[in-house]
């Protein structure tokens, strides 16, 4: 059995005792690999896992799956699954370079077009996350990480562009870059900057939401850029 299947086998067998579902197996796979324990290139066979954690391939494939949608493990005819590369510099530049051309005018849009249902709905996911992640694991971020994936989907939305929120989408930015780092009181700066945009938009001001969404994207790119001049993430 590899380090990494040992890895897989430990962390399922803390599940409830109880028939193992896709979702179960999903997370734990996924928080595996966000928080290293399972790196880059590590081979993911089905095979082996069914037979190692003792379960059928059915939710093992399942999840593997929805690994691959989110970018996190590829696909490889003949050879099984195997974890994806983290971001590299310039993945990563590129990927702000879009949000940059996105986001803003995204945010400008959803302040001219967003109406009091719609403004309640961004009201009430900036309450639905209020905690600050307790420390540097995916287990504590997870929530912060699906609030910021929610609220940047919902400002897309607001703008009325379908496919532009859909272009958002298959980026899966958010789990991506927290993957290649979470901690140092990110949580709490963003979730600042989400309520700058937010009172922008329900001012109706569409230049000062493009403008708050902006900033806040500069502020996470500077925040995340210095990891590449400690190691190559790839």
């Amino acid at each position: 059995m590899t380090d990494a299947h040992v890895g897989l086998a430990g962390q399922l067998a803390r599940l409830p005792q109880r028939q193992v579902l896709s979702d179960d197996v999903y997370e734990t796979v996924k928080g595996l690999i966000m928080d290293s324990v399972v790196e880059p290139g590590t081979r993911l066979n089905i095979d082996a896992l069914t037979r190692e954690l003792g379960i059928s391939q059915t939710p093992i494939r399942e999840s593997l799956a929805r690994l691959e949608s989110d970018g996190l493990v590829i696909k490889e005819p003949l050879r099984g699954y195997r974890v994806s590369s983290r971001l590299t510099r310039d993945e990563f530049d590129d990927l702000f370079e879009y949000r940059l051309h996105i986001e803003p005018w995204a945010a400008g849009r959803a302040a001219e077009r967003s109406g009091a249902d719609d403004l309640a709905r961004l009201k009430a996911e900036m309450l639905s996350y209020t905690d600050v992640p307790d420390r540097p694991s995916y287990e504590s971020y997870r929530a912060m990480a699906a609030h910021d994936q929610r609220f940047h989907d919902l400002v897309l939305e607001l703008a009325g562009n379908e496919t532009a929120r859909l272009s958002f989408q298959r980026t899966h930015c958010h789990l991506h870059l927290f993957r290649l780092y979470y901690g140092g009181g990110i949580a709490t700066k963003a979730l600042r900057e989400h309520k700058a945009v937010v009172t922008a938009v329900r001012k109706g001001d569409p230049e000062e939401a493009a403008a708050a969404m902006r900033s806040h994207i500069e502020a996470s790119r500077a925040r995340l850029r210095p990891i590449f001049d400690k190691s190559d993430p790839s």
